[in-house]
């Protein structure tokens, strides 16, 4: 039976917000939130901690959850997650499905993690998904910071660009741009070919490590997520959305 193993990855080194995960939200540090929500999923096999940072790792351990040290030469999640995974201990299959919850997604909610790991359970030919939320709102579209998602009628992602894509004149909610969630999910086998290749031309060009994989010949499946109050966290001003937002979220409370 396929099982299913998260990893939050986090570091305090972030280029444009050192300090990051540590940073309060309502009083929590914002890596609380993220792994306590997380944990609300009920169908983990394992849900582990990783970073290279002491003060991550100590308040983890704090908190009893399983932490995994990891390298600090990382600068990718997705490479402390695929090292966390080959460290946490736990014998994971080829076939296994490893999802990456970032340690900056304090709104996440379990609906998202199911998301992201229901197309693997559908297809058995699913080699990665990713969690695309729709834009609805225009300066969303436009933001640079925001990676956004062009993908097939099958769902399966195409290309992913900080530019306003897909093309319009005019934006409009009926556009269907939507963005990329910080959730995302592999086969075991597929996260470590991932890690093991070089970084693809469109992945250097347009600063998307998701560009490697349809520049090497196969997709990842889009898990798509209406609009919602769903906020990452990039830079310290993105702080004051999500204390707002979590004034109005239905978790908040619950853990």
């Amino acid at each position: 039976m396929t099982r299913v193993f998260g990893f939050v990855p986090a570091r305090m080194a972030a280029s444009r917000f050192p300090g990051k995960p540590m940073f309060r939200l309502k009083g929590r540090p914002m890596v609380e939130h993220c792994f306590l929500r997380a944990r609300l999923w009920p169908r983990w096999d394992g849900l582990f901690l990783c970073t290279c940072d002491d003060e991550i790792a100590q308040f983890g351990t704090s908190q009893d959850w399983p932490v995994v040290m990891t390298r600090d030469t990382h600068t990718r999640a997705l490479d402390r997650v695929a090292e966390a995974a080959e460290k946490c201990g736990a014998e994971i299959a080829d076939d296994d499905i490893v999802v990456c919850v970032q340690g900056d997604e304090p709104l996440l909610c379990p609906e998202m993690i199911e998301a992201v790991v229901a197309p693997f359970e559908l297809d058995s030919m699913v080699r990665g998904t990713m969690l695309g939320v729709h834009i609805v709102d225009e300066s969303m579209w436009l933001n640079p910071d925001i990676v956004k998602i062009v993908h097939d009628q099958n769902g399966n992602v195409l290309y992913t660009s900080r530019s306003p894509i897909p093309y319009a004149k005019k934006f409009s909610p009926e556009l269907g741009a939507r963005r990329v969630g910080g959730i995302f999910g592999f086969r075991w086998s597929a996260l470590k070919w991932f890690t093991a290749t070089p970084e693809s031309p469109l992945e250097k060009k347009e600063a998307c490590d998701s560009n490697r994989i349809p520049d090497n010949g196969w997709f990842q499946r889009l898990a798509p997520l209406p609009a919602s109050k769903y906020f990452s966290v990039d830079s310290p001003s993105d702080a004051t959305l999500v204390e707002n937002a979590l004034e109005g979220d239905p978790l908040w409370g619950s853990y």
